[in-house]
Protein backbone atom coordinates (compact mmCIF):
# COMPACT_ATOMS: atom_id res chain seq x y z
CA UNK A 1 0.00 0.00 0.00
CA UNK A 2 1.40 3.17 -0.50
CA UNK A 3 1.59 6.16 1.18
CA UNK A 4 0.30 9.45 1.13
CA UNK A 5 3.73 11.98 1.09
CA UNK A 6 2.18 14.74 3.63
CA UNK A 7 5.38 16.80 3.07
CA UNK A 8 5.35 17.73 -1.05
CA UNK A 9 4.84 21.14 -1.20
CA UNK A 10 4.15 21.67 -4.90
CA UNK A 11 5.20 25.26 -6.36
CA UNK A 12 1.90 25.91 -7.99
CA UNK A 13 -1.49 24.47 -7.93
CA UNK A 14 -3.93 24.96 -11.08
CA UNK A 15 -7.35 25.84 -9.76
CA UNK A 16 -9.67 23.14 -10.92
CA UNK A 17 -11.29 25.23 -13.36
CA UNK A 18 -8.96 25.03 -15.71
CA UNK A 19 -9.27 21.17 -15.49
CA UNK A 20 -13.09 21.92 -16.26
CA UNK A 21 -11.91 24.17 -18.88
CA UNK A 22 -10.04 21.53 -21.00
CA UNK A 23 -12.49 18.62 -20.14
CA UNK A 24 -15.44 20.95 -21.72
CA UNK A 25 -13.45 21.62 -24.94
CA UNK A 26 -12.49 18.23 -25.57
CA UNK A 27 -16.37 17.15 -25.15
CA UNK A 28 -17.28 20.15 -27.51
CA UNK A 29 -19.23 21.86 -25.05
CA UNK A 30 -19.48 25.13 -24.56
CA UNK A 31 -19.53 27.14 -21.23
CA UNK A 32 -22.91 28.58 -21.86
CA UNK A 33 -24.31 24.91 -22.11
CA UNK A 34 -22.76 23.46 -19.67
CA UNK A 35 -24.19 26.54 -17.07
CA UNK A 36 -27.52 25.75 -19.25
CA UNK A 37 -27.09 22.03 -18.19
CA UNK A 38 -26.16 22.45 -14.65
CA UNK A 39 -28.91 25.02 -14.74
CA UNK A 40 -26.50 27.62 -13.48
CA UNK A 41 -26.30 30.89 -13.98
CA UNK A 42 -23.45 31.71 -17.22
CA UNK A 43 -21.45 33.76 -15.15
CA UNK A 44 -21.15 31.57 -12.03
CA UNK A 45 -19.31 29.04 -14.45
CA UNK A 46 -17.14 31.31 -15.71
CA UNK A 47 -16.22 32.21 -12.35
CA UNK A 48 -15.63 28.40 -11.78
CA UNK A 49 -13.41 27.74 -14.83
CA UNK A 50 -11.98 31.32 -13.43
CA UNK A 51 -10.91 29.56 -9.91
CA UNK A 52 -12.70 32.68 -8.71
CA UNK A 53 -15.59 29.99 -7.62
CA UNK A 54 -14.96 27.29 -5.34
CA UNK A 55 -16.94 24.04 -6.48
CA UNK A 56 -18.85 22.96 -3.39
CA UNK A 57 -19.94 19.36 -2.72
CA UNK A 58 -23.65 20.00 -4.83
CA UNK A 59 -21.31 21.35 -7.95
CA UNK A 60 -19.01 18.75 -7.56
CA UNK A 61 -22.21 16.39 -7.80
CA UNK A 62 -23.88 18.20 -10.70
CA UNK A 63 -20.47 18.42 -12.79
CA UNK A 64 -20.13 14.14 -11.82
CA UNK A 65 -23.95 13.91 -13.34
CA UNK A 66 -23.27 15.97 -16.23
CA UNK A 67 -19.68 15.29 -16.97
CA UNK A 68 -19.38 11.59 -16.03
CA UNK A 69 -16.38 12.89 -13.89
CA UNK A 70 -16.56 11.82 -10.13
CA UNK A 71 -17.44 14.59 -7.78
CA UNK A 72 -14.57 13.13 -5.41
CA UNK A 73 -12.25 14.34 -8.19
CA UNK A 74 -13.41 17.69 -8.61
CA UNK A 75 -13.43 17.81 -4.45
CA UNK A 76 -9.78 17.20 -4.16
CA UNK A 77 -8.58 19.30 -6.61
CA UNK A 78 -10.74 22.45 -5.10
CA UNK A 79 -9.32 21.32 -1.10
CA UNK A 80 -5.71 20.65 -3.06
CA UNK A 81 -6.24 24.46 -4.79
CA UNK A 82 -7.72 26.32 -2.16
CA UNK A 83 -4.81 24.92 0.36
CA UNK A 84 -2.60 26.21 -2.00
CA UNK A 85 -4.04 29.80 -2.32
CA UNK A 86 -3.91 29.23 1.92
CA UNK A 87 0.06 28.53 2.39
CA UNK A 88 1.01 31.25 -0.31
CA UNK A 89 -1.03 34.10 1.84
CA UNK A 90 0.51 32.47 4.99
CA UNK A 91 4.54 32.75 3.10
CA UNK A 92 3.34 36.33 2.43
CA UNK A 93 2.98 37.13 6.15
CA UNK A 94 6.74 35.24 6.83
CA UNK A 95 8.44 38.55 6.51
CA UNK A 96 5.87 40.62 9.33
CA UNK A 97 6.89 37.62 11.54
CA UNK A 98 10.60 38.11 11.52
CA UNK A 99 10.41 40.46 14.65
CA UNK A 100 9.16 37.45 16.65
CA UNK A 101 11.44 35.24 14.70
CA UNK A 102 14.45 37.35 15.65
CA UNK A 103 14.13 36.94 19.11
CA UNK A 104 14.50 33.14 19.22
CA UNK A 105 18.11 31.27 19.60
CA UNK A 106 17.94 30.67 15.90
CA UNK A 107 21.84 29.32 15.42
CA UNK A 108 21.25 27.18 18.69
CA UNK A 109 17.57 25.62 17.17
CA UNK A 110 19.91 24.88 14.05
CA UNK A 111 22.44 23.00 15.56
CA UNK A 112 20.23 21.17 17.38
CA UNK A 113 18.46 19.46 14.27
CA UNK A 114 15.28 21.59 14.88
CA UNK A 115 15.10 23.95 12.37
CA UNK A 116 17.39 24.01 8.81
CA UNK A 117 20.66 25.21 8.50
CA UNK A 118 21.88 27.87 6.48
CA UNK A 119 23.04 31.32 6.55
CA UNK A 120 20.94 33.83 8.67
CA UNK A 121 20.20 36.30 5.96
CA UNK A 122 16.87 38.25 5.58
CA UNK A 123 15.39 35.73 2.55
CA UNK A 124 16.45 32.23 4.28
CA UNK A 125 15.41 33.68 7.85
CA UNK A 126 11.71 34.11 5.97
CA UNK A 127 11.60 30.17 5.33
CA UNK A 128 12.41 29.41 8.97
CA UNK A 129 9.34 31.05 9.81
CA UNK A 130 6.98 27.94 9.32
CA UNK A 131 9.48 25.30 11.02
CA UNK A 132 9.92 27.69 13.90
CA UNK A 133 6.48 27.58 14.15
CA UNK A 134 5.85 23.86 13.57
CA UNK A 135 8.47 23.22 16.38
CA UNK A 136 6.75 25.46 18.88
CA UNK A 137 3.39 23.34 17.92
CA UNK A 138 1.71 27.16 17.10
CA UNK A 139 -0.16 28.44 14.39
CA UNK A 140 1.29 32.06 14.47
CA UNK A 141 3.30 34.44 16.87
CA UNK A 142 0.19 34.77 18.18
CA UNK A 143 -0.60 31.47 18.93
CA UNK A 144 3.12 31.34 20.65
CA UNK A 145 2.47 34.67 23.13
CA UNK A 146 -0.84 32.50 23.72
CA UNK A 147 0.67 29.72 24.84
CA UNK A 148 4.15 30.71 25.87
CA UNK A 149 3.25 33.98 27.74
CA UNK A 150 0.65 31.35 29.56
CA UNK A 151 4.17 29.32 30.91
CA UNK A 152 6.04 32.77 31.54
CA UNK A 153 3.82 34.00 33.97
CA UNK A 154 4.24 30.50 35.78
CA UNK A 155 8.02 30.73 35.80
CA UNK A 156 9.71 30.96 39.48
CA UNK A 157 13.23 32.56 38.62
CA UNK A 158 15.89 31.35 41.17
CA UNK A 159 18.19 34.26 39.15
CA UNK A 160 15.47 36.87 38.03
CA UNK A 161 18.58 39.40 36.89
CA UNK A 162 19.60 37.38 34.51
CA UNK A 163 16.58 34.73 33.30
CA UNK A 164 15.26 37.40 31.07
CA UNK A 165 15.47 36.29 27.81
CA UNK A 166 11.93 34.32 27.85
CA UNK A 167 12.10 33.54 23.82
CA UNK A 168 15.77 32.20 24.77
CA UNK A 169 14.39 30.11 28.15
CA UNK A 170 10.84 28.79 26.47
CA UNK A 171 12.84 27.34 23.56
CA UNK A 172 15.22 25.42 25.65
CA UNK A 173 11.90 24.47 27.65
CA UNK A 174 10.14 23.02 24.63
CA UNK A 175 13.16 20.65 24.41
CA UNK A 176 12.15 19.49 27.22
CA UNK A 177 8.61 19.12 26.23
CA UNK A 178 9.48 17.24 23.51
CA UNK A 179 11.09 14.55 25.14
CA UNK A 180 8.50 14.35 27.48
CA UNK A 181 5.75 13.99 24.71
CA UNK A 182 7.70 10.99 23.12
CA UNK A 183 8.43 9.37 26.85
CA UNK A 184 6.02 6.58 27.50
CA UNK A 185 5.54 6.35 31.64
CA UNK A 186 3.83 5.41 34.14
CA UNK A 187 1.00 7.58 36.07
CA UNK A 188 3.03 9.79 38.82
CA UNK A 189 3.75 8.36 42.12
CA UNK A 190 5.28 10.40 45.09
CA UNK A 191 6.19 6.91 46.67
CA UNK A 192 7.66 5.59 44.09
CA UNK A 193 9.78 8.72 43.93
CA UNK A 194 10.50 8.90 47.71
CA UNK A 195 11.48 5.37 47.66
CA UNK A 196 14.00 5.71 44.40
CA UNK A 197 16.49 8.68 46.41
CA UNK A 198 18.71 6.54 48.04
CA UNK A 199 19.36 4.69 44.82
CA UNK A 200 19.72 7.91 42.45
CA UNK A 201 22.26 9.11 45.70
CA UNK A 202 24.17 5.58 45.46
CA UNK A 203 24.92 6.49 41.34
CA UNK A 204 27.03 9.72 42.15
CA UNK A 205 30.45 7.38 42.20
CA UNK A 206 29.38 5.51 38.72
CA UNK A 207 30.09 6.66 35.19
CA UNK A 208 28.28 9.28 33.37
CA UNK A 209 26.43 7.28 31.24
CA UNK A 210 25.20 4.80 34.09
CA UNK A 211 24.39 8.07 35.71
CA UNK A 212 22.35 8.89 33.42
CA UNK A 213 20.94 5.63 32.33
CA UNK A 214 20.26 5.04 35.65
CA UNK A 215 18.33 8.45 36.73
CA UNK A 216 16.48 8.11 33.73
CA UNK A 217 15.23 4.87 34.35
CA UNK A 218 14.92 5.59 38.13
CA UNK A 219 12.49 8.58 37.56
CA UNK A 220 10.69 6.83 34.72
CA UNK A 221 9.56 4.14 37.18
CA UNK A 222 8.03 6.69 39.24
CA UNK A 223 6.36 8.51 36.69
CA UNK A 224 8.91 11.11 36.19
CA UNK A 225 10.18 12.53 32.49
CA UNK A 226 14.10 13.27 33.25
CA UNK A 227 15.41 15.17 30.12
CA UNK A 228 19.00 16.48 29.57
CA UNK A 229 19.07 19.46 27.05
CA UNK A 230 22.41 21.97 26.75
CA UNK A 231 21.87 25.09 27.70
CA UNK A 232 21.38 27.89 25.33
CA UNK A 233 23.08 31.28 25.60
CA UNK A 234 21.06 34.23 27.88
CA UNK A 235 18.83 31.32 29.88
CA UNK A 236 20.76 31.06 32.87
CA UNK A 237 19.19 27.71 33.49
CA UNK A 238 20.93 24.88 35.17
CA UNK A 239 17.53 22.93 35.68
CA UNK A 240 13.62 23.43 35.73
CA UNK A 241 11.20 21.55 37.48
CA UNK A 242 7.67 21.55 35.97
CA UNK A 243 4.48 19.57 35.49
CA UNK A 244 3.08 18.98 31.61
CA UNK A 245 -0.73 18.06 32.77
CA UNK A 246 -0.31 14.97 35.15
CA UNK A 247 3.62 14.43 33.37
CA UNK A 248 6.31 15.91 35.81
CA UNK A 249 9.55 16.98 33.76
CA UNK A 250 13.19 17.63 35.59
CA UNK A 251 14.97 18.96 32.76
CA UNK A 252 18.67 19.43 33.18
CA UNK A 253 20.81 21.90 30.95
CA UNK A 254 24.57 19.98 32.51
CA UNK A 255 25.33 23.90 32.88
CA UNK A 256 28.73 24.05 34.50
CA UNK A 257 29.07 20.18 34.20
CA UNK A 258 30.74 19.92 37.89
CA UNK A 259 29.51 16.60 39.09
CA UNK A 260 29.01 18.60 42.71
CA UNK A 261 26.43 20.53 40.68
CA UNK A 262 24.91 18.82 38.48
CA UNK A 263 23.99 16.34 42.08
CA UNK A 264 22.46 19.28 43.94
CA UNK A 265 21.03 20.89 40.61
CA UNK A 266 19.20 17.48 40.29
CA UNK A 267 17.76 16.50 43.83
CA UNK A 268 16.89 20.40 43.97
CA UNK A 269 14.50 20.02 41.23
CA UNK A 270 13.25 16.80 42.54
CA UNK A 271 12.40 18.46 45.80
CA UNK A 272 10.00 20.94 43.59
CA UNK A 273 8.59 17.53 42.27
CA UNK A 274 7.79 16.49 45.65
CA UNK A 275 6.94 19.68 47.14
CA UNK A 276 5.91 22.72 45.17
CA UNK A 277 3.07 23.43 43.45
CA UNK A 278 2.27 21.82 39.97
CA UNK A 279 1.28 25.05 37.96
CA UNK A 280 4.67 26.81 38.83
CA UNK A 281 7.71 26.38 36.20
CA UNK A 282 10.77 26.35 38.55
CA UNK A 283 13.63 28.21 36.71
CA UNK A 284 16.64 27.19 38.47
CA UNK A 285 20.15 28.60 38.31
CA UNK A 286 23.18 26.96 40.49
CA UNK A 287 25.54 30.12 39.86
CA UNK A 288 23.04 32.13 41.51
CA UNK A 289 24.05 30.54 44.74
CA UNK A 290 22.64 32.88 48.11
CA UNK A 291 21.12 35.39 46.08
CA UNK A 292 18.05 32.54 46.23
CA UNK A 293 15.20 34.46 48.52
CA UNK A 294 12.07 32.34 47.85
CA UNK A 295 10.73 29.94 50.00
CA UNK A 296 10.29 27.14 47.45
CA UNK A 297 14.10 27.84 46.08
CA UNK A 298 15.20 27.29 49.96
CA UNK A 299 13.14 24.12 50.61
CA UNK A 300 14.62 22.54 47.48
CA UNK A 301 18.23 23.27 48.90
CA UNK A 302 17.99 21.85 52.36
CA UNK A 303 15.93 19.02 50.59
CA UNK A 304 19.34 18.61 47.82
CA UNK A 305 21.78 18.92 51.07
CA UNK A 306 20.29 16.65 53.28
CA UNK A 307 19.96 14.03 50.71
CA UNK A 308 23.71 14.47 49.34
CA UNK A 309 24.95 15.07 52.58
CA UNK A 310 22.68 14.38 55.79
CA UNK A 311 23.01 15.90 58.99
CA UNK A 312 24.38 13.68 61.17
CA UNK A 313 27.38 13.58 58.90
CA UNK A 314 27.96 17.10 57.88
CA UNK A 315 28.15 17.28 61.70
CA UNK A 316 31.44 15.16 61.11
CA UNK A 317 32.27 17.03 57.69
CA UNK A 318 32.83 19.76 59.87
CA UNK A 319 35.64 18.32 61.87
CA UNK A 320 37.47 16.28 59.00
CA UNK A 321 41.14 17.60 57.90
CA UNK A 322 40.73 19.41 54.76
CA UNK A 323 42.92 16.85 53.11
CA UNK A 324 42.09 14.62 49.76
CA UNK A 325 42.71 11.58 51.34
CA UNK A 326 40.28 12.49 54.46
CA UNK A 327 37.74 13.73 52.07
CA UNK A 328 37.91 10.32 50.18
CA UNK A 329 37.31 8.82 53.38
CA UNK A 330 34.62 10.69 54.25
CA UNK A 331 33.13 10.38 50.98
CA UNK A 332 33.52 6.32 50.98
CA UNK A 333 32.11 6.30 54.62
CA UNK A 334 28.69 7.93 53.62
CA UNK A 335 28.76 6.18 49.86
CA UNK A 336 29.10 9.26 47.66
CA UNK A 337 31.42 10.91 44.78
CA UNK A 338 34.35 13.26 46.93
CA UNK A 339 33.72 15.83 44.25
CA UNK A 340 30.81 16.59 46.38
CA UNK A 341 31.70 16.57 49.50
CA UNK A 342 34.64 19.30 48.26
CA UNK A 343 31.36 21.36 46.52
CA UNK A 344 29.83 21.29 50.15
CA UNK A 345 33.19 22.73 51.60
CA UNK A 346 33.43 25.50 48.97
CA UNK A 347 30.28 26.40 49.38
CA UNK A 348 30.53 26.67 53.14
CA UNK A 349 33.76 28.54 52.66
CA UNK A 350 35.98 26.03 54.16
CA UNK A 351 38.11 25.23 50.92
CA UNK A 352 38.69 27.90 48.44
CA UNK A 353 37.18 27.48 44.93
CA UNK A 354 40.69 27.53 43.13
CA UNK A 355 42.05 24.77 45.65
CA UNK A 356 43.59 21.76 44.39
CA UNK A 357 41.19 20.12 46.03
CA UNK A 358 38.68 20.90 43.18
CA UNK A 359 40.43 17.76 41.38
CA UNK A 360 38.27 15.81 43.25
CA UNK A 361 35.64 16.86 41.34
CA UNK A 362 34.39 15.41 37.93
CA UNK A 363 32.88 16.84 34.88
CA UNK A 364 30.36 15.19 33.29
CA UNK A 365 29.43 15.01 29.71
CA UNK A 366 25.99 13.22 30.46
CA UNK A 367 24.58 11.48 27.35
CA UNK A 368 21.58 13.98 25.94
CA UNK A 369 18.49 12.62 23.64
Amino acid sequence: MSETNLSYRPQTVSPPGTTLAELIEEREITQTELARRMGRPLNAVNEMVLGNKEITEDTALELERVLGTPAHFWLAREARYREFLARQRDAGRAVDRLDWLNRLPLKQLQESGHLPKGNLTTTFKASLVEPALRFFGVASPEGWHGQYDRIQAAFRRANPEKQTDNAAITAWLRLGELQALKANVPAFSAEKLHASISGFRALSNLSALAISTGLQKGCADAGVVLAFVPPFPRTYVSGVARWLGDRPLIQMSLRGKWNDVFWFSFFHELAHILKHPKKAVFLDDASSGSALESKEEKEADQFAAEVLIPSAARKRLNQIELTGAAIRKFAKEIDIHPGIVVGALQNEERIAWASPLTQLKERYQIAQN
